[in-house]
């Protein structure tokens, strides 16, 4: 396991690798929603309504470019059109593939509820321009500050050993109870859909759901 430590020397010293998991095996089964329900040591940030017809969980990393991809483009439509119009509730859950990855969620959680959406879409808009070059701490650091965080706040979250401990149970409860291996993977109302939908492909699957 890696230590907190030892993510933070990789920040300093190289630029993320985003690790390229397997897909799915075709007879994976589905997930009980009451398990799925059952929110990590940090607790789920929702957005919609608890009562909604269909709830979609996403794991993602926010180093991989199919889950940035999926937030620059499915994920504003979803949002527009469902989340909303509260016919959808959904939530996003750390499952970091790399300890930049890990750093990214440490930072979006370390600010309350209120910011984990606004500093991931951050950090998904803006992927290539921290997660991919020479010195991708020094990238996250001047990012963050654009999010209100001062250099004694970005290095405190960065060393809240509570904090990265938390992140890493979330990802590790989707490996070993959900068997989630790839990013990004969906769970809606319970059914496993992994890689990046399309809206068009989440329409499909929900329609019928809403009774649409």
């Amino acid at each position: 396991m890696i230590t907190r430590r030892q993510t933070l020397q990789l920040l300093g010293t190289a630029a993320a690798t985003v690790l390229v998991a397997s897909s799915l095996p075709a007879f994976a089964q589905n997930v009980a929603v009451s398990d799925l329900a059952v929110p990590g040591p940090l607790g789920d940030v929702a957005q919609g309504p608890a009562d909604a017809k269909v709830t979609i969980i996403e794991y993602a990393s926010l180093t991989c470019s199919h889950c940035a991809n999926f937030h620059k483009t499915t994920y504003p439509e979803l949002k527009k059109r469902y989340i909303d119009t509260n016919k959808v509730r959904f939530i996003l859950r750390e499952f970091p593939l790399d300890p930049l990855a890990t750093a990214g969620f440490m930072l979006a959680r370390c600010d309350g509820e209120g910011k984990y959406y606004p500093v991931t879409d951050l950090l998904f808009e803006q992927q290539r321009n921290w997660a991919f070059t020479e010195k991708p701490l020094d990238a996250l650091r001047q990012l963050m500050r654009q999010a209100g965080f001062s250099q004694e706040k970005f290095e405190a979250c960065l060393q809240d050993q509570k904090l990265y401990d938390a992140v890493n149970a979330v990802k590790n409860r989707g490996v070993d109870q959900f068997k989630v291996d790839s990013t990004p993977t969906f769970f809606i109302n319970g059914q496993r859909h992994p890689g990046a939908l399309s809206i068009d492909e989440i329409e499909k699957i929900i329609k019928p759901l809403l009774g649409e």
